[in-house]
């Protein structure tokens, strides 16, 4: 505080009493695209500014003189011009740069990515890293979660072969916060904080921002990365654009050829009015080969063996529509005011047929690869279903606000609203037919030599295990409504005050946020569990699209259904576990934050010093229900209960906590091209709002999830260092260094071993803990470059390349034993990852190839360390290519995960990998035609 009061008064001694302002906007050379974060700099007096997404640039407090005012961007020859600033008033003085080379590269293609990416990174306050689309409004992938693949230290989770969920450093994607145009992003799905941002089209997105460290000004929520998407604005070109995109997707299991189509545009009206926005239309065909087992123990005999294994026949049609809508007005000089807009629409229609073999006994014989089970030592149940789902997810955000800058003050002012939901009704998930064999000439035979792809053998009566009459009618879920919600409102308000000096500029700077937070889940499902009448599997017999193996008869994907809405009468429903179904899972959890802060900021041509605290205020009410099965016989409140009934309680919690938040960033360019900084901060992450709900969730198979509302968050102190070097005329190579100590750490507690829970026998339960301390630790490093300087026709290379290593670990208690801790890599958290794309772009042609690597993760805590769920290494390759037909049009093609890679989980159970999911999903191939205007 002394140093800060110190600057201030100095600062202040020497601000001139009558001073001018400097004003200005920075194009490329054409004049098509405003530049963001060029750098300009008045090397007379110290003071240095970054140009804001429009390319506008004020420097206020300018005392009288001749100054030259000098304006970099990565790319671009670097520009000077010589003006004169009166003791009052504005001048204004525009910019526009050029690429190198005779070709002009600055505004369209890899390389303008590739400029416009480092631009922003160099000019940031901490380590940031940042995805742009071009002047024509092409972006780097047509997904935005597969697009920051790219980018250093980030690596994405899959989720039926498509990128979803992002990880920073290898760590959890629940530690990250995502926004869009400064709106935190609520997530549709009941059980998870963190947001799929597959949902939202690439298409509608000016930028990505990755931010790792964090300032007093910003959200404290994340200990990854602080993820800031941004749709397109009028003012992020000069000129007007229209653009359209029809494209074809095959994907090779569905054997289907699907549409994609897209506009967007961005048109201004007048001098001081814009509009912008755009649409997208997506359907998408693909299918999935799963494997999943489950229950791996060790005969008496010292075989390995399932107790379960699930052979699952996926068929999805995925369809995405999106829009977005932007509204920006330069009120005056010193006001501008937006609106902006988006709407994502994310539909699932799923069909997926299985077949589960459950051993009752041990297996009669085996080896370390195989295990042999015959009907004649113990029942053999074999369970054939057919799910058949529906749901729907919308992403609504609408934000309002401006800034004003009056001389040296600035406002920042903004309000908005943002809503996530996922519905579904009707849906039949699943229908189960079953056959039970017990001493009818019925074995199974596994092979286990390819752990990730154990097969099956029937032994013995074939015919009747392929008998689709043996199969009759077991249980059924009619899910009649699933309605998850998540809403949020949110006001804020910035002020800052430039005291400039001849050393450079002292900001102050302060403000007060409010978000408002709702997140529900409401089901109701009836259970039916006996037919009345005749009902088997040959009543909806169909076909199967499975490639690992012939599972024999398996419902149609429609045929259950339909025969559930045409026979309903017939059907008799189980009231308890109905009653339990639309029950347990129920919850309602606010969460309202009152945010303030106080920063200082020091800004010179070498030096800038961001320091200051911010204080978060969080309140939570937690609403669930408290779901028992009381048997018949029993006695409940001192009552006997005349047969099985369910007895649902509402139960609620409140709570609140505060947490002062310090934080200082140092950013030092000691030389042209070199910048280096240092920052720490202290952050949290709430944990999700479904694992507080004090409720109890129970699948078909007897698997119960425990919410705990006295989870607490993790809180963490962070410290980056990093060197970013820019070389040559668009190349950078940086280094950091991450270390973080999170307390709270939450992990995800299974034990397998049955028991009952509020009268509820369950053969897996499944709760949330907080650990002890976490140590993060590791090192990030990336390289980018445009080969210009080789002869033709290598010039056109480029090249970038990142690794990052993350070393994550904590301590939990074995089964809260205090006396027996052990040591788990964090959830999530990937050791190694690393991406390279090599691209070559020159005259109308470009061509990219991208690779990337992620290293094995725990997807799960077990019992014990041998029941821990990993989910294996990936690495997936993606080729593209482009080419300009005429100034205008251009062809694309893309070939996805061309390597065929598969999502592999594990335990090391026994010494060996065993198998717990194994999903195979094929490459896509994508291919049209961009046009733009």
């Amino acid at each position: 505080m002394k140093l800060v009061a110190g600057l201030l008064a100095a600062a202040s001694t020497t601000t001139v009493a009558r001073a001018g302002e400097l004003a200005g906007q920075v194009l490329d050379a054409s004049g098509t695209r405003a530049l963001q974060s060029a750098r300009v700099v008045i090397a007379e007096i110290n003071r240095t500014v970054e140009t804001a997404r429009d390319g506008s640039f004020l420097i206020p407090d300018l005392p009288a003189g001749t100054y030259t005012v000098q304006v970099s961007y990565v790319g671009a020859e670097t520009k000077s011009e010589t003006v004169t600033v009166p003791a009052q008033g504005r001048v204004t003085l525009n910019f526009g740069l050029s690429g190198y080379g005779p070709d002009d590269i600055l505004v369209v293609g890899q390389a303008a990515n590739l400029s416009s990416s480092l631009s922003r990174q160099r000019a940031a306050d901490g380590v940031e890293n940042v995805l742009t689309r071009d002047s024509i409004g092409q972006f780097p992938d047509q997904n935005v979660a597969e697009s920051l693949r790219r980018l250093p230290g980030l690596n994405i989770l899959n989720d039926q072969g498509e990128g979803r969920f992002v990880s920073v450093r290898g760590l959890d994607p629940e530690l990250n916060a995502a926004s869009i145009n400064g709106t935190r992003v609520p997530a549709p799905e009941s059980d998870v904080r963190s947001v799929a941002l597959d949902v939202i089209p690439s298409e509608l997105i000016e930028s990505i921002e990755v931010k790792k460290t964090l300032t007093p000004d910003m959200d404290a929520d994340t200990i990854g990365a602080s993820i800031e998407i941004n749709t397109t604005s009028a003012f992020d070109r000069k000129k007007d654009l229209f653009s359209v995109k029809l494209e074809g997707s095959y994907n090779d299991y569905a054997d289907a050829l699907t549409p994609k189509s897209s506009f967007d545009f961005s048109k201004r009206l007048g001098d001081n009015f814009g509009i912008a926005g755009g649409f997208s239309y997506y359907k998408r065909k693909f299918e999935t080969d799963n494997i999943e087992a489950a229950d791996w123990t060790e005969s008496d005999a010292g075989v390995y063996y399932a107790e379960e294994v699930q052979y699952r026949d996926y068929d999805v049609e995925r369809e995405r529509i999106g829009g977005s809508l932007n509204l920006d007005w330069r009120v005056s000089d010193s006001t501008k005011l937006y609106a902006r807009g988006l709407y994502s629409e994310f539909s699932d229609q799923e069909y997926r047929g299985d077949i589960i073999l459950i051993m009752d006994e041990e297996p009669r014989a085996g080896t370390a690869t195989s295990a042999s089970f015959s009907d004649e030592d113990g029942r053999i149940e074999v369970r054939r279903r057919m799910k058949d789902r529906f749901e729907k997810q919308r992403i609504k955000s609408l934000t309002i606000g401006g800034e004003t800058e009056a001389g040296p003050w600035k406002a920042v002012y903004a309000g908005s609203w943002s809503e996530a939901s996922e519905r579904e009704n009707g849906s039949v998930d699943p229908t189960r037919f079953r056959a039970r064999f017990d001493g009818d000439g019925v074995g199974v035979d596994f092979d286990y030599s390819n752990p990730r792809r154990p097969l099956f053998t029937i032994t013995g009566d074939t015919d009747l295990f392929n008998d689709p009459e043996e199969y009759g009618f077991n249980e059924l879920e009619h899910t009649v409504l699933s309605d998850s919600k998540d809403r949020e409102y949110m006001l804020k308000g910035d002020l800052s005050r430039v005291f400039a000096s001849a050393a450079g500029s002292f900001t102050v700077q302060g403000g007060v946020k409010a978000r408002w937070r709702e997140k529900s889940y409401a089901l109701q499902s009836d259970v039916y569990d006996d037919y009345d009448g005749d009902y088997t599997l040959a009543d909806v017999l169909g076909r199967q699209s499975y490639r690992i193996a012939d599972l024999g008869p398996l419902p149609s994907h429609t045929g259950p259904t339909d025969f559930f809405n045409r026979n309903r009468a017939n059907f008799e429903l189980n009231q308890v576990d109905t009653d339990v179904a639309s029950n347990a899972s129920d919850y309602s959890v606010k969460e309202d934050v009152l945010a303030a802060y106080l920063l200082g900021r020091w800004d010179s041509e070498k030096v800038r010093v961001i320091g200051g605290v911010r204080m978060e205020r969080t309140w939570n009410d937690i609403r669930a229900k408290r779901t028992q099965i009381v048997a018949e016989g029993d006695e409940y409140e001192g009552v006997e209960v005349e047969e099985d009934t369910v007895f649902v309680t509402p139960n609620r919690f409140e709570r609140s906590y505060t947490d002062w938040l310090p934080s200082l960033a140092l950013r030092y360019e000691p030389s042209d091209g070199l910048v280096l900084r240092l920052g720490g901060y202290k952050s949290l992450v709430r944990p999700k709002l479904s694992n507080l709900a004090p409720r109890m969730e129970i699948n078909e198979d007897r698997e119960v999830t425990v919410g705990n509302p006295d989870l607490a968050p993790y809180r963490a102190w962070n410290i980056d260092a990093s060197a970013e070097w820019y070389f040559s005329k668009n190349a950078a190579l940086t280094g950091g260094f991450f270390w973080k100590s999170i307390d709270n750490f939450v992990v995800e507690q299974r034990i397998t071993t049955p028991g009952t829970i509020d009268g509820v026998a369950y053969t897996e339960l499944t709760t949330y803990i907080n650990g002890d301390t976490a140590k993060v630790k590791g090192v990030e490093l990336s390289y980018n470059q445009l080969f210009t300087f080789l002869p033709a026709p290598f010039d056109g290379l480029l090249l970038n390349l990142n690794y990052t290593y993350t070393d994550a670990t904590g301590t939990v208690l074995t089964d809260g034993d205090i006396a027996d801790p052990r040591n788990i890599p964090l959830a999530a958290s990937a050791q190694n990852t690393f991406n390279i794309v090599l691209g070559y772009e020159k005259g109308p042609l470009s061509l990219r190839a991208a690779g990337t690597y992620r290293d094995k993760y725990l997807d799960e805590l077990g019992g014990e360390a041998e029941q821990d769920r990993y989910v294996d290494e990936h690495f997936q390759l993606d080729f593209s290519a482009k080419y300009r037909l005429t100034k205008n049009v251009r062809l694309f093609a893309e070939w996805i995960n061309v390597t065929d890679a598969p999502y592999f989980a594990y335990q090391n159970y026994g010494n060996a990998k065993r198998i717990l999911q194994y999903e195979a999903y094929n490459w896509t191939a994508k291919f049209g035609l961009t046009a733009s205007f």
